[in-house]
């Protein structure tokens, strides 16, 4: 879900934080990636003319390998060393969240049984989309292939966008790319957004700078995380009546949730959830459950073509001349990524917003997380 209203807050706020760029521009950089949003946006977008997805012969998805596949030999193509980020266990704060995602999906099926019925193509379409659900079994088919491109991904022990934003804090990546701008709160340097998107859509890419957003928006860290908690995010409900322009407000003025409560009018204080949880969620935005990115280490391979062939043609049934085209690419423009960007003859230092993160206190029983092992190192 991300934060509500967050990307518009900071463009009328803090327009300086956000540009265009062309893929072309991410020559060179290493970029974390969140897998699982990812994989439902090839769910959603890689599809049959008929709206369905895309299946091999014996009936099995293959929307994510596809879009996995491709959409990674063009980020190669364009020089971007990608790592992906695939989600652990939720938090429990998380469950409420999860269990509305669950309602609606089961509410889109009902609609589109009916629609099957009765409906247009358009509605069948339309409805079929909002019930995909990516699986244990897409991620570890997702897995697979990376391991045989030689692209390293990690296994993050929580939340993928914290797991990204700790490795660009650390300085293993240049960016974390989401679509959900939660990973802002998770307090990674740079936000790529639309990075995976299909070529077809000519959508650029959109990079947020978290400090020019705190400074143009005149606030710190922690306000700023406060600020998103009010908005609405997925660990916790929001106060109902306050819209991003209001909870923008409270926050400049009182700097805490806790101090904004105290000053709100009757109307909006009967809108305060019950028992409501901020400070939890606040928790978790300061504190996430992440593998230091000095654990892992990040390592990008030539494609092992035989391993590729045998999983995406044998096995899922795709075009043999087409992977291989697409291996032998990948192959080539790995190699030319390694080529160095003038910012690599410096010291990559981690980023402020890390240095503060050895003033609080670290959370216990990290897991670490899973990378490839093979190839050169960084």
């Amino acid at each position: 879900m991300g934060i509500h209203g967050l990307a518009r807050l900071i463009s009328e706020q803090a327009p300086e934080a956000i540009k265009s760029n062309e893929i072309k521009s991410y020559f060179g950089r290493k970029i974390a990636i969140d897998a699982s949003m990812c994989i439902y946006q090839f769910m959603i977008a890689v599809r049959q003319q008929d709206g369905q997805v895309l299946q091999n012969e014996n009936g099995e998805t293959t929307s994510h390998l596809m879009g996995m596949f491709y959409r990674t030999v063009r980020m190669v193509d364009n020089g971007i060393k990608p790592v992906y980020v695939f989600d652990g266990k939720p938090p429990t704060l998380k469950s409420g969240e999860l269990a509305k995602r669950k309602a609606r999906k089961e509410e889109a099926e009902k609609k589109m049984t009916e629609a099957n019925e009765v409906g247009t193509a358009e509605d069948v379409a339309r409805y079929t989309k909002r019930t995909v659900k990516v699986t244990r079994e897409h991620n570890d088919e997702c897995k697979r292939l990376l391991k045989a491109m030689g692209i390293p991904y990690v296994e993050a022990p929580c939340e993928a966008e914290a797991q990204c934003a700790e490795l660009a804090k650390g300085g293993k990546v240049f960016a974390a790319a989401s679509e959900d701008m939660d990973t802002m709160t998770f307090r990674t340097p740079v936000l790529l957004r639309h990075l995976t998107y299909s070529e077809a859509r000519k959508m650029a890419i959109e990079e947020v700078r978290l400090d020019k957003a705190l400074e143009g928006m005149g606030i710190d860290q922690n306000q700023f995380i406060d600020l998103c908690i009010l908005l609405g995010c997925d660990y916790t409900e929001s106060i109902r009546g306050v819209g991003p322009k209001s909870g923008f407000n409270l926050i400049k003025e009182h700097k805490t949730i806790d101090e904004a409560l105290k000053h709100l009018n009757p109307k909006l204080k009967a809108g305060i959830p019950v028992d409501w949880n901020y400070a939890e969620a606040r928790e978790l935005f300061v504190n996430p459950e992440v593998t230091p990115a000095s654990e892992i280490d990040l390592i990008w391979n030539a494609p092992d073509i035989d391993a590729v062939l045998q999983f995406m043609v044998t096995e899922k049934g795709f075009s043999a001349d087409r992977i291989r085209k697409g291996c032998e690419k990948l192959e080539a423009n790995l190699k030319k990524a390694t080529q160095t960007r003038v910012q690599d003859f410096f010291k990559v230092i981690p980023s402020a917003a890390k240095k503060d993160d050895t003033k609080r206190k670290e959370t216990p029983g990290a897991k670490k997380g899973a990378a490839s092992k093979r190839g050169r190192k960084k």
